[in-house]
Order: C-alpha cells, then sequence, then structure tokens
C-alpha cells in the first residue's frame, strides 16, 4: 500500500511512477541519445578539418583555438538565444549549440594527438612513397587515436549533460522531465530522470572505452609472463618490438 502511495506521498523513489511513466522515460531518453549522438558526429565531423587547419601553423592555430575557446565559454541561454533566429524552436537548435560546445575539446584533442605522432614515423612513411593524404590516414590518424578517443569521450559525456539544456526550447530529452517537474518539486520524476542521464553518460563513456580499446589493441599493457631463466641468472622473454624474441649471444669455444 505505501508503494502505490508513494506518488501521493511525493517520495523521492517510487516504483508506482517507473511502471504508469515507463512510455515517458523511455522517449525522453530515445530522445536525449539521439541529439547526443547527432550532436557528437557533427562536431567530430566539424573539428577535425579545423585540427587539419590548426596545425599547419600559429597564424591558423591562434584563431581556430581562439574561437573554438570563447564559443564554449558563451552561456548556454545566450547561446540559444543567439542561434533562435536561425534554427527557431526545433531540435537543430539544440543539436548546432551542442556541436559549438563540443568542438573546444574535439579540436585541441585531434590537435594534439597528431602534434604528438613521432617525426620519425612520418620520415619512414615519406621514405616508403606515402602521400600527405595517405600518410594522415594510415600513419598519423592511427598513432594519434588514443588522444582523439580520449578527446570524444569527453565530449560525449559533457554533451550527454548539456543536453538537458534543450529543455529551454522543448528538446532537451530527460531534461523536459526534469524541468517539467520542479514546479512541483515531482520527487521521483527529478530523481528518475536525473539518473538516467547519469547512466547514460557513463553507458557512453564505456562504450567509447571499448571502441578505443579495440582500435587501439598496441596500447594495452600486457601482463608480463613468468618465464624460465636462462643460462647465467638471466631471464628469457622479448626483447624488441612486435614481441620478437631477443637475439641469442654466442660465446666463443
Amino acid at each position: 500500500m505505501a508503494e502505490q502511495n508513494c506518488l501521493v506521498t511525493n517520495d523521492w523513489i517510487c516504483g508506482e511512477y517507473l511502471r504508469s511513466r515507463s512510455q515517458e522515460l523511455t522517449d525522453a531518453t530515445v530522445q536525449h541519445i539521439g541529439i547526443t549522438v547527432v550532436s557528437v558526429l557533427i562536431g567530430l565531423a566539424v573539428a577535425f578539418p579545423l585540427a587539419l587547419l590548426a596545425r599547419r601553423g600559429r597564424r591558423f592555430a591562434g584563431p581556430v583555438l581562439g574561437l573554438t575557446t570563447v564559443l564554449y565559454t558563451v552561456p548556454s541561454l545566450a547561446m540559444f538565444s543567439l542561434l533562435l533566429p536561425l534554427f527557431g524552436l526545433s531540435a537543430a537548435l539544440v543539436v548546432t549549440g551542442l556541436v559549438l560546445y563540443s568542438l573546444t575539446i574535439l579540436v585541441r584533442n585531434i590537435l594534439a594527438g597528431l602534434e604528438a605522432v613521432p617525426q620519425e614515423a612520418r620520415d619512414a612513411a615519406r621514405g616508403m612513397g606515402y602521400g600527405p593524404a595517405r600518410l594522415l590516414w594510415e600513419v598519423e590518424l592511427p598513432l594519434a587515436l588514443p588522444a582523439v578517443m580520449a578527446g570524444l569521450r569527453i565530449a560525449t559525456v559533457s554533451t550527454v549533460a548539456l543536453t538537458t539544456v534543450g529543455s529551454l526550447v522543448g528538446k532537451g530529452g530527460l531534461g523536459n522531465l526534469i524541468e517539467d517537474a520542479l514546479p512541483s518539486f515531482f520527487k521521483a520524476q527529478v530523481l528518475a530522470a536525473s539518473v538516467l542521464c547519469v547512466l547514460l553518460a557513463v553507458a557512453a563513456d564505456l562504450l567509447l572505452l571499448g571502441l578505443q580499446r579495440v582500435l587501439t589493441p598496441w596500447t594495452r599493457t600486457s601482463r608480463p609472463s613468468r618465464t624460465p631463466r636462462a643460462a647465467g641468472g638471466r631471464r628469457a622473454g622479448p626483447g624488441g618490438p612486435a614481441g620478437l624474441p631477443a637475439p641469442a649471444k654466442v660465446e666463443a669455444g
């Protein structure tokens, strides 16, 4: 009986609310995921050429990094107000704002990853006849993936949280439920929407972490295996890159 009356008593944890409003929660969650995914993908597509432009030299890096940083400091309410005449009260308004906010994180991490590529790797690829495009896609970008994925994870988690601000125009996913519940302080709805938002952020981060591990197997730290000791008390084991065994020492006589 107490569980059935939790809506009347306005409890924080209310199973009846979850059962009676399950469709509403599902719809808000789906909208939240859709806006987040679209925003991050568009942000990544915009950030990549900007990072390539920024690494061409200081005269490009300064304006690109400065502009993306300034955009990140604009309050969300002001950002949506500036974009409102262009997009109206639509999901495009929210997506555009989230894309602009994600650029500072994505551009800086893509640029940092590309600049961290060893010059020896570039020289070796050029010596093998790689052109600029092939060098970028087959050498530089794979080596920059750890930094790129780290930035993507941060941008995604940040976007999951910022999507709730879209409730200002009715396109905030779970943020809509939070905003609707605040006037009457509907505790169960506030808690359920907030917890779902946190779970989405955690799930997205873990998913991208798993993708990063699949795409960058060389970054995994392997546990040292116990191997028999060789003559002279030395432990036998891999002695070169890619696990190649070290050449055996040949003693005269």
